[in-house]
């Protein structure tokens, strides 16, 4: 289990994190989504033990984490910007990794050569940006860890690379109860695969949920009525998104589906739709609600 308690990191006078909380659970899978400059990759790098916060604790397994060997030998961490060693072939960046993870597992690296299909020989500085992304994962997966925590995982990976390393990280978790914490962009990706959603915004944690319960909590309204418009018809509604398409209005509501349905019932509308929500439109109305949406702009 990780847990991060009231955490604050500052750089200068910069404040990258303020008194943020999370906690993410052994077998899950944790998304981390936020506006750029938010704060995400110094969180991965808190949890990671490469940076000490000014304030709060982190544990994980109820030890702090920082310049914590132990808990260290069972985590990797996968940064944005790859670095291996220059002059490194594949083979030889794995035997440096089996030299400091004692669960290095050897069958592993050699059945995962059928997954990835690079030769080891190969030096890795001279391998494109997603191949290397591929000898990446194909080490960290070898090092059986307890703990993984992404940064931009699937940048430069293909479609197919992209589901291969998925259903190599779901294996995992469901065989092994890895736990796993992701920070990306790429929201489809994380829909597809996480559990657990933590949005980060101006470096606080603004929402924190189940996706399920997520999703459940913000709905796509599509409404039209045949009469003139009820002057109280968006009263005592949660309103975080409208647009009118001709006689057709848009809702983005947060509440209770069967409460805001049935504010919506009373008035018999002549369509009244429910249209699924992906988590980017989900990310997207929810920093809106911040103050930082998407706007109109005009060239």
């Amino acid at each position: 289990m990780i847990e991060v308690k009231n955490i604050s990191k500052s750089f200068e006078d910069a404040h990258a994190l303020k008194n943020v909380n999370l906690t993410v659970n052994k077998g899950s899978i944790y998304g981390l989504v936020g506006s750029n400059g938010a704060g995400k990759t110094t969180l991965l790098k808190l949890l990671a033990g490469l940076y000490k916060q000014d304030r709060g604790e982190i544990f994980i397994n109820n030890e702090p984490i920082f310049e914590n060997i132990n808990i260290k030998s069972e985590m990797v961490f996968m940064p944005d910007a790859l670095y291996f060693f220059p002059q490194y072939t594949i083979k030889e960046m794995a035997n440096f990794y089996k030299s400091i993870y004692s669960n290095w597992n050897s069958e592993r690296f050699e059945k995962l050569k059928n997954v990835f299909n690079i030769d080891v020989k190969k030096r890795i500085n001279s391998l494109s940006k997603g191949m290397q992304r591929q000898v990446a994962f194909w080490i960290a997966l070898s090092t059986m860890p307890n703990i993984m925590i992404l940064d931009e995982p699937v940048d430069g990976l293909d479609p197919v690379m992209r589901q291969k390393v998925k259903n190599l990280i779901i294996q995992d978790v469901a065989q092994r109860e890895m736990t796993v914490f992701i920070s990306s962009h790429n929201l489809r990706e994380l829909e597809d695969i996480c559990d657990h959603i933590g949005i980060l915004h101006k470096g606080s944690i603004i929402i924190q949920k189940d996706l399920d319960d997520l999703k459940s909590d913000i709905h796509k309204i599509q409404v039209a009525f045949k009469t003139e418009i009820p002057k109280d018809f968006l009263n005592n509604l949660d309103v975080l998104y409208k647009e009118e398409r001709g006689s057709i209005m848009l809702f983005i509501v947060r509440g209770n589906k069967e409460e805001v349905i049935s504010k919506f019932t009373k008035y018999q509308p002549a369509i009244l739709d429910v249209l699924p929500l992906t988590l980017e439109e989900i990310f997207i109305y929810e920093m809106g609600d911040v103050g930082y949406e998407i706007q109109n702009i005009i060239f």
